[in-house]
């Protein structure tokens, strides 16, 4: 649930994604042709870098280990404004510590800045023509580099993935998500250069997917034997040992992390000997750091701090990577609140609300809002668009529900029950600032929202740990969230996602169990061919949309904002450092 995240030439995206376990067949006569997703701007309205800031030296407790008479080592400093919670990639899906992965530990395949599939540990990505997938899509093949090692010198093979896959379904392990490995019926290593997977079924996702870093064997398997579990093995927050450009040095909670030029790695020699991650407590504290030439890279500038911040010579680079803000309802039958339940009152929501309002006022007309879950994308049904403002058809569509206030204190009712709901997201001030204006605009069509926020941590709890948005406390959610990007996956529909007692995990907060939007989430997982998942997936786009399953707010790509010190960055949406090894510092 964290914005952990996160675009293609189509063509080729999908070609490599999804045609490559089957040759693409053409889109069905009667509906929208495939479309591609605009190129990511990198940067936006970009800027002349001025004449290199002087970095000044941070504080004590957060210094980079750079000193006079190491003049010519090059330190890069990260402004981070979450510290992360776990390094190891299998125990987290904090966004803040996923992205870090391309810097120290490598994935099968990376993603360029273009969201094009490339190779990393592999020699090529499979597809049906290379013969890495097989004629029916569920025995894909992986070829490994032949000349690939952890920093310590070890080889990396085969040995490492079996490893990782086993470690991930080993029940003696919490890892944060079991899927998609337990999709395969099994995974051999017949050498140590080959790992064939083989699935149960077609897997249409993998390779958005899988491999998302890997564990070291010869470091973890002796905690395992050990302990019986790597739960608490010291390589999850000191991954001295790794597969990246860079390798782990230091953490020192509450300040800073360094990772340092990985001395064995088999790749081109990084361009700059510290990568330096400082964690402050907020945004301001983050954009200060950037302005004053403190810091080399942020993220998640507010659209309010952009023009200071190019004003003080930083450019910004808008980069999509599948996110968008919007509300999640809370739907169960029996818990939930029973307007909600009813389609035309969802309907008057969107009606009532002028997110148009929203993306001009508060987010400076810097984007706009986001029609379905998958803007940005292909899979979007390109013939929706948004929801208009329109206060009073939005009474009529309540009138006609039978919400109408018969009391006269401005708020509708039905059946004793009045039509007010509680409406929670986190304390972020964007979101705190719409917060009022929903509150304010509802209040004239006679709808009545309670406001909550919370820390990041609370809100973002699951259900086992209580969670207002997890346990169904609140009728409206709000945060931003992306799917498997680039691949379309994502859970948050699927009634087995529901959360419980006895399946905790579930991401499925909203409590939607729609059998016919299952079915179609559980069609195209299975459609290796592009055009007829691409058709799947407006049939899915144009249900949640006519259905208001969720209610986009604006669509929220990641921005960034580089220092002029910075030389030759790329940013990529699903993998934002994967060119990290040739970044440079002027």
């Amino acid at each position: 649930m964290s914005k952990k995240n996160w675009l293609f030439s189509i063509v080729l995206l999908l070609a490599l994604i999804l045609a490559a376990c089957a040759p693409a067949a053409s889109p069905q006569t009667q509906a929208p042709e495939a479309t591609q997703p605009p190129a990511v701007e990198q940067p936006t309205e970009a800027i002349q870098p001025t004449e290199a800031m002087q970095p000044t030296e941070p504080p004590p407790a957060a210094q980079p280990s750079e000193t006079p008479a190491q003049a010519e080592h090059k330190v890069a400093t990260f402004i981070w404004t979450q510290e992360f919670d776990s390094l190891n990639p299998y125990y987290t899906n904090m966004w803040f510590s996923g992205v870090t992965q391309q810097i120290w530990d490598s994935w099968a395949w990376d993603f360029d800045e273009e969201n094009n599939p490339i190779p990393v540990l592999v020699k090529e990505i499979p597809s049906t023509d290379n013969g890495g997938i097989s004629a029916d899509g569920t025995v894909i093949t992986l070829h490994l580099r032949d000349d690939i090692k952890w920093s310590d010198g070890e080889p990396l093979t085969s040995a490492d993935f079996k490893f990782t896959y086993d470690m991930v379904l080993n029940p003696a392990n919490a890892v944060t998500s079991v899927t998609p490995y337990d999709l395969l019926a099994s995974l051999e290593t017949p050498d140590d250069r080959t790992v064939v997977m083989t699935f149960k079924e077609p897997y249409a996702p993998w390779l958005g997917t899988l491999w998302h870093g890997l564990l070291p064997q010869h470091v973890l398997q002796p905690v395992f034997d050990s302990d019986g579990t790597i739960d608490n093995a010291e390589w999850n927050r000191k991954p001295t040992v790794s597969a990246g450009p860079y390798v782990f040095a230091e953490w020192e909670s509450g300040s800073y992390t360094r990772f340092v030029a990985n001395e064995n790695y088999w790749g081109p020699k990084p361009k700059i000997d510290e990568i330096f991650f400082r964690f402050v407590p907020d945004d301001a504290s983050q954009v200060a750091a950037l302005k004053t030439g403190d810091g080399d890279l942020g993220t998640f500038i507010s659209y309010a701090d952009i023009p200071t911040v190019k004003d003080a010579g930083v450019q910004i680079f808008t980069v999509f990577s599948g996110y968008n803000e919007g509300w999640y309802m809370y739907l169960d039958p029996e818990k939930g609140h029973p307007a909600l339940q009813d389609i035309n009152v969802r309907k008057a929501l969107a009606m009532a609300f002028n997110r148009q309002k929203i993306n001009d006022d508060l987010l400076l007309g810097l984007t706009k809002p986001a029609v379905t879950y998958w803007d940005n994308t292909p899979y979007a049904d390109p013939s929706l668009t948004a929801y208009p403002f329109d206060p009073e058809q939005a009474k009529k569509l309540l009138d006609d529900a039978g919400w109408v206030d018969s009391n006269g204190d401005g708020v509708r009712d039905k059946d004793g029950v009045d039509l007010e709901l509680t409406y929670g997201t986190t304390t972020r001030e964007i979101r705190q600032d719409t917060q009022a204006v929903a509150q304010q605009q509802l209040a004239d069509v006679g709808v009545k929202l309670d406001l909550s926020n919370y820390d990041s941590d609370i809100f973002f709890s699951g259900y086992a740990e209580g969670g207002p948005a997890a346990t169904g406390q609140l009728d409206i959610m709000e945060w931003s969230d992306t799917t498997q990007f680039p691949d379309p996956e994502v859970a948050y529909w699927l009634c087995s996602e529901i959360p419980s007692a006895d399946s905790p995990s579930g991401t499925n907060w909203q409590a939607i169990c729609d059998p016919e939007l299952d079915q179609l989430f559980q069609q195209e997982a299975k459609q290796v061919d592009f055009a007829a998942r691409q058709q799947t997936f407006y049939k899915i786009s144009k249900m949640i949309y006519d259905k208001v399953y969720w209610l986009g707010l604006w669509q929220d790509p990641d921005i960034w904002a580089v220092g002029s010190r910075l030389q030759n960055v790329k940013l990529s949406g699903a993998t934002p450092f994967f060119n990290i090894a040739e970044w440079d510092l002027k």
